[in-house]
This record gives structure tokens, C-alpha cells and sequence, in this order.
């Protein structure tokens, strides 16, 4: 995978929140005790693994690729906006 590629964390949440999953079940769903280690690796406050995004893009019956984006595109628009 290219290294300019991010994960897309706000499409990760308006599928899951289009699909009906609370925090809550995701974190259940992936196998964590509590919600908070989903809650802060959805807000990137916390790295996801390759294993939490391949889980992820299951869960959500999403291609795992839909769930990255090009940072330099991300990149060239801040550079604009500044």
C-alpha cells in the first residue's frame, strides 16, 4: 500500500453510523472489554493495527481500501486553506 495513504477515519464512522453501530457494539464486536480503546482509535486519538482496520472494513461489510484515502491530496488542501 502507498505510504501516502491514511485511514479515513470519518467515512469509518458515517458507516458505522449508517449501518446502526453504536461504539459500544463495535468495541464489543472487536473484542475489547470496554468502549473507550474504539471511541479513541475512531477520533485518532489512538493508532489502529491493520488488524483493527481489516476487522473493521468486515464489520461494516466495506472493501478495506474504501477506507483509506491519498494524504498528500489532504495535504495539497491545508497547504491552500493556509
Amino acid at each position: 500500500m502507498d505510504k501516502n495513504m491514511v485511514i479515513n477515519l470519518n467515512l469509518i464512522k458515517e458507516v458505522r453510523n449508517s449501518k446502526g453501530y453504536s461504539i459500544e457494539e463495535m468495541s464489543k464486536l472487536l473484542g475489547y472489554e470496554g468502549y473507550q480503546a474504539y471511541y479513541y482509535k475512531e477520533r485518532g486519538i489512538r493508532n489502529m493495527s491493520v488488524e483493527d482496520i481489516s476487522k473493521i472494513a468486515t464489520i461494516l461489510k466495506v472493501p478495506i481500501e474504501k477506507l483509506f484515502f491519498k494524504n498528500d491530496v489532504t495535504e495539497t488542501v491545508i497547504k491552500e486553506v493556509i
